[in-house]
Formats: structure tokens, C-alpha cells, sequence
């Protein structure tokens, strides 16, 4: 049987993410969402993707600001945009020291991470964000919900498209099987614990072991890295490398193959291969739409009031009413939708 392979584009998947985002933005009070992103290295892939987060972010009517900084002097930008209330959300485009060890423990660019206000930490990666990750807790508190990740949750988002991610919080990958090839803290850790968290099976592989990670629990395992990709519905290859290619003879008919490694990850069918398989070949467009819906998320829970909010709410009704009657005051259910987040 010969290889079948349906590719998907994930234009449309951020195209819809990014039509809410301008609605939200159009509606809701005080000044336009600020986003300021610091870039601190010479990586052509960092600046590549800032230009990206600037055209996006400018599109949808948020304020975006590139401060380039040097390295050593970006914890202390980072705090003064801490303190900035003109400041809605931070971003730090990676690596700025890589795994530079820190004095406080871990590597340089994890303190860097904790630097952040988890009020503006629109990457979901500082301590507390990363605590409710792994323990599963998905509230900062009764009125605030936590903040996930960006590129895993892009991955969520590709998933929902394709129908194999019900949607649903808990168990919307209940009964699935994934092969997350990366662990790194940034996307394969992450991923890997909010698909096991919403009740899949993950094998998470690094390059020297490979654990299997339920609902609260990480162990090791000696299944292979080939044996535990078979068995995989979803794989997703995060190799920073051109070298690593996955023999498409060893996935899983039916499988989802998500690329969210810069290189490509899935090595071209062979003569005599009998694959059957859905391919996901980048997901950046999606991952800047998360980090948007991430920064107004963090507008709305922290430097928008509840009261504002509300007295929005009632504005649009009454403008609507009175220019085109009760029917046409759906025009305030967009906001509605942002108080039911809170």
C-alpha cells in the first residue's frame, strides 16, 4: 500500500485564534494591551521570530515594543517592566545564556524566566505557572485562571483542529497514546505533562531516556524510542537538529505527526513504506495566536478591572438596543465571554 499523508495548514487554526483575539481587543476598556518583548542574543531564528510577533501583535491591535538589551543587563529590564503599568505583558525571545549555570540554581535562563511578574508573563514559564503545570492546578486563585505555555499550547489548539483533543479540560485525551521526542522545559516537559494532564499516555523521549508520564505520575521506562513511537496516536518531534529524521516505517497508522522543532523532524517515506498518517509541519503561526490569547488573558485578570468590564458590557447593550433593538445586543456577547473567564 503506498504512503498517504494529509497535511494540514495551520493558517486556519491561528486565523480563527486571532479573529477572537481582535474582537477582544476592540472591546474591551482602557488602553490598547502593551506587549514588550526583549531580545538579548544574535540568533537569526529569535529576531525572525520577534518579526513575527510584531506583525501579528500590530495586525490584531496590541502594542508591541522590541527592546534589544544585552544580556547581561536584561534581568534589570526585565524588573523595570515589572514595575511599568503601562507594561501588559513580557516575552524574552530564547536562548539568552542557554544552560549557563546560575548562582540560584538551575541555568541563567531559567532565573530569567522566574524574573517575570506571573502578571505578565505571557509565556506561562515563570516558577508559579510551571507549578500549576505539573501539579495540574489550572487557577491562580478563584477569579484567575493560570497560564500555560505557548508552543504546547499551540500543540493543544492543532490537536483540537484535527479532532483528536475533544476539547474538554480533563480528559480530552482520555484513552490516547504520544511520543513527545524533546524534553526540554520549554516545550517537550511542558507538552508532554498538559497532554497527560488532559488523560493521554506519554512517552517522553530525550536523547538518553525515555519516561512514561499519567496524570500526576513520571516514570522510567525501557520501552524503546521506536517501540513507543508505535504504539503513539500523536508523535511530536522537537529535535534542534537537521539530522534527526523519524523513519516515517515506524509510525502508527492513523498517527498525528506534529513538527515543532525550526529543522524537519519526519524523514521522507521510502520505497516499500505502508504509512498512513496526518502531518503537522509548523505550528508558529498558532504559537504567536497563543501568546496573544495568553497577553489578554493576563490584561483582563490583572490591569483591567471586573467593574470596567461590566460597565462595558452594559454600554454596548444599551448602544445596541437603542440603535437596533433588544435582538441585535448580542453585540456585548463577546465581553460577556471575557467576564466568564475571569
Amino acid at each position: 500500500m503506498p504512503v498517504s499523508v494529509t497535511k494540514i495548514d495551520t493558517s486556519t487554526v491561528a486565523a480563527a485564534l486571532r479573529e477572537q483575539i481582535r474582537a477582544d481587543v476592540s472591546i474591551v476598556p482602557g488602553v490598547k494591551p502593551k506587549l514588550v518583548g526583549f531580545l538579548a542574543n544574535k540568533d537569526p531564528a529569535a529576531r525572525k521570530y520577534a518579526e513575527w510577533t510584531g506583525r501579528a501583535a500590530t495586525k490584531d491591535g496590541i502594542d508591541y515594543v522590541l527592546r534589544e538589551v544585552d544580556a547581561c543587563d536584561l534581568e534589570k529590564a526585565l524588573r523595570a517592566a515589572n514595575e511599568d503599568p503601562g507594561v501588559h505583558g513580557i516575552l524574552i525571545y530564547y536562548p539568552v545564556f542557554g544552560a549557563e549555570p546560575s548562582f540560584y540554581g538551575g541555568s541563567m535562563d531559567d532565573q530569567l524566566r522566574d524574573a517575570i511578574d506571573p502578571a505578565k508573563d505571557v509565556e506561562g514559564l515563570c516558577h508559579k505557572y510551571r507549578e500549576n503545570l505539573y501539579r495540574n492546578v489550572r487557577r491562580v486563585d478563584r477569579w484567575r485562571r493560570s497560564v500555560v505555555p505557548c508552543t504546547p499550547l499551540a500543540v493543544v489548539k492543532c490537536l483540537e483542529h484535527v479532532r483528536v483533543h475533544s476539547g474538554t479540560s480533563l480528559d480530552g485525551m482520555a484513552g490516547k497514546v504520544c511520543a513527545v521526542v524533546n524534553r526540554s522545559e520549554v516545550v517537550g516537559r511542558p507538552l508532554a505533562a498538559m497532554l497527560a494532564n488532559d488523560g493521554a499516555t506519554v512517552y517522553s523521549i530525550d536523547i538518553d531516556s525515555i519516561y512514561v508520564m499519567r496524570r500526576g505520575s513520571m516514570t522510567r521506562t525501557d520501552v524503546t524510542p521506536a517501540e513507543a513511537v508505535g504504539r503513539a496516536d500523536v508523535v511530536v518531534l522537537g529535535v534542534p537538529s537537521p539530522k534527526y529524521k523519524l523513519p516515517v516505517a515506524q509510525l502508527k497508522k492513523g498517527a498525528v505527526v506534529i513538527n515543532v522543532s525550526g529543522f524537519k523532524n519526519l524523514g521522507e517515506p521510502e520505497d516499500g513504506d505502508d504509512a498512513e498518517y496526518t502531518y503537522i509541519p509548523l505550528v508558529g503561526r498558532v504559537t504567536v495566536a497563543c501568546l496573544e490569547r495568553n497577553l489578554l488573558t493576563l490584561y483582563k485578570q490583572y490591569h483591567v478591572s471586573k467593574l470596567s468590564l461590566k460597565r462595558r458590557v452594559c454600554e454596548l447593550a444599551h448602544d445596541d438596543r437603542a440603535r437596533y433593538g433588544v435582538a441585535a445586543a448580542v453585540g456585548a456577547a463577546a465581553l460577556v465571554g471575557l467576564l466568564k473567564a475571569r
